[in-house]
């Protein structure tokens, strides 16, 4: 079933997601997960209400009781199931996807990550090829606000921020619960209404066209920060007081200034693999250690867990916490970052300038490959390095990350489309340029033609 993803179930509502699909799939969640209550959140997509009561009436047909948590973004149902231990927890949301997108999030008992490996496989087949058979005693369904405590919960993170110049896009999504209760009144707001058909942009604020709108305010208003979220508030990027997009992974050794100050303490901090070597190099300063680990929240939370980080992050703006039950927070992070730029403009320093110094690398940015072997392509660019240059590190999940002493760069497979991904990183744009250009020939007999 195409739904079926890797790390969530997500896909084009009506087409690879309708209400009998979402029915089953709550049926046979309880098969999957033992549960007796489960905690169910939903973004403000035209589809969520729908699916809310296609999966609650498969669930509480299979004898489960639902805890009905309203609008919700996504890291409250987390904290949620964490917070109340729950069983488990679904949160329907596509996260940023278009508007005809949809899905759901699922986790476990003590908020631990349900991904394809651990879960959905199984959920999948149960769908394909299983019937319901309805339970005599039905499960209930009960409301629950959990804005009230969750807000509690993030003010203790919240500073004055009287201070700043902020612009905060709210992409038109969930994060736009909170836009009168974390961030002060001081602030220019866009798209801050929650509308599920996304009238301002798509939400996945990865995408430079969805940045434009934050750059150009950011730079009318003379703001400090611009901060944009996607659909449903797991994910938050930064542009800087220039109306320059801050590369998400570099945030990562950022927040060294808010979780690593005590430097008499050896704390752990997870990345992904697609992660600038800067991080791991400006993070020795606070006598960390890093983790490199695989792309993905199912991954990368519980890598966190598995080490017990103190914080972690990715590429694609997803930053974990272990305060936060190992989860990613967009708002937490939010707050976080805006802490750190409070404390920096009072010593009379810009975020252009602090970034500028944590990253001396020139950086391809992730080039997507329109390639089907996949596995062929990668071993051809990999056997190459490994035979003219020796590297320094070699990593062999999620693809290949070969480290050299002055560049890098990682070639990993999409999990749910045709692309081969590959990323680099050099101490000057010329040798970029040159190995880059190396690796793009090296891939070029692989590429489909379409």
């Amino acid at each position: 079933m195409k739904a079926f993803k890797a790390y969530d179930i997500r896909g084009v509502y009506g087409r690879d997601l309708d209400p009998d699909i979402v029915y089953r799939i709550g049926y046979f969640l309880p098969r999957v997960l033992p549960m007796k209550e489960i905690l169910v959140g939903r973004d403000v997509r035209l589809s969520s209400d729908e699916m809310f009561d296609a999966l609650t009436k498969g669930l509480t047909d299979a004898g489960v009781d639902v805890v009905d948590a309203g609008l919700t973004t996504t890291p409250m149902v987390y904290w949620g199931t964490g917070k109340y231990d729950f069983d488990a927890s679904v949160m329907i949301t596509a996260s940023h996807n278009p508007k005809d997108h949809n899905g759901m999030k699922v986790s476990a008992r003590h908020v631990l990550p349900v991904g394809y490996d651990t879960g959905l496989g199984r959920l999948e087949k149960l769908v394909e090829s299983e019937e319901p058979v309805i339970e005599k005693i039905k499960g209930t369904i009960r409301k629950l606000d959990l804005k009230p405590d969750y807000l509690e919960f993030l003010s203790r993170y919240q500073q004055d921020y009287s201070d700043l110049r902020l612009c905060i896009d709210f992409s038109n999504g969930m994060a736009s619960l909170f836009k009168n209760n974390l961030f002060g009144a001081r602030y220019i707001a866009l798209n801050a209404e929650g509308d599920g058909t996304f009238p301002g942009h798509e939400p996945n604020p990865l995408e430079p066209e969805n940045q434009q709108q934050i750059k150009i305010a950011v730079q009318e208003h003379d703001s400090d920060l611009g901060v944009i979220f996607d659909g449903d508030a797991d994910r938050v990027m930064f542009i800087d007081e220039k109306g320059q997009f801050i590369s998400p992974d570099l945030i990562i050794a950022l927040f060294a200034q808010y979780f690593l100050t005590d430097t008499r303490k050896k704390q752990i901090v997870v990345h992904d693999i697609r992660t600038s070597k800067a991080v791991g190099e400006y993070l020795k300063q606070f006598n960390a250690e890093v983790d490199i680990w695989r792309v993905g929240r199912a991954y990368g939370a519980t890598k966190l867990r598995e080490v017990d980080g103190i914080y972690g992050g990715e590429l694609a703006g997803h930053y974990y916490f272990r305060d936060f039950y190992y989860s990613d927070s967009g708002l937490m992070a939010a707050l976080i970052m805006l802490n750190i730029v409070k404390k920096l403009k009072a010593q009379g320093r810009t975020v252009s300038e602090v970034i500028k110094e944590i990253s001396p690398y020139a950086n391809t940015g992730e080039v997507n490959f329109v390639i089907s072997k996949k596995q062929e392509a990668m071993l051809a660019v990999v056997q190459y390095f490994n035979e003219m240059e020796k590297p320094t590190a070699f990593y062999d999940f999620d693809g290949f990350r070969l480290e050299f002493p002055d560049w890098w760069f990682n070639i990993r497979p999409s999990n749910t489309e045709p692309y081969l991904r590959f990323i680099a990183e050099a101490k000057s744009h010329k040798l970029l340029d040159q190995k880059a250009q190396k690796v793009y020939e090296l891939l070029k007999p692989f590429q489909d033609h379409r």
